[in-house]
């Protein structure tokens, strides 16, 4: 390891791969709040961030396993599972009086039709603008979880009425 009066140690959480500071402060120079997409091995979390000095502030938020009240026994990972995460923090978003947004996905890798683009697309479905591409966005069929087992599409539209999601999906 280089040692010296000129070496520098990168922070934390930058040796650790968490955090990409780049991305991470032209999306906070906007001065608009961050539609942060997080994805685990069994979850979506989809919150609402805006940005102060003291820290950042969570203004609305919501988790895949606040669906299973819902009636949704499907997976919280899956693309159906993303986007109604994403419709139930728009609403809440909504309700906090946030208008727009930027989406944040992190250190995941931007591919066509991937799960975080769901969330969006339920973001977006709820009434909170966020600049994107359509062509990012996932079909309509996956998003109703037609590619799925039998039962799931139903499950899919009274979870989606019961968050009140009235908007064509």
């Amino acid at each position: 390891m280089s040692t010296g009066p000129r070496y520098r140690v990168p922070f934390r959480r930058r040796r650790e791969g968490r955090t990409d500071y780049r991305r991470r402060a032209a999306l906070l120079r906007g001065g608009v709040a961050r539609a942060v997409v997080r994805k685990s091995n069994k979850n979506v979390r989809v919150q609402f961030v805006e940005f102060k000095l003291t820290g950042d502030v969570i203004l609305a938020s919501a988790v895949s396993t606040e669906l299973a009240e819902m009636g949704w026994t499907g997976s919280g990972k899956s693309t159906p599972g993303a986007y109604l995460t994403g419709l139930l923090a728009g609403k809440r978003a909504k309700e906090k009086g946030v208008e727009e947004a930027v989406l944040d996905i992190g250190l995941h890798e931007p591919t066509k039709g991937a799960v975080v683009f769901a969330a969006l697309k339920g973001i977006v479905d709820a009434g909170v603008e966020v600049p994107h591409s359509d062509g990012m966005l996932p079909q309509k069929d996956r998003i109703s979880g037609k590619h799925m087992k039998e039962g799931t599409p139903a499950m899919f539209e009274e979870t989606k009425k019961k968050i009140g999601g009235a908007v064509d999906g």
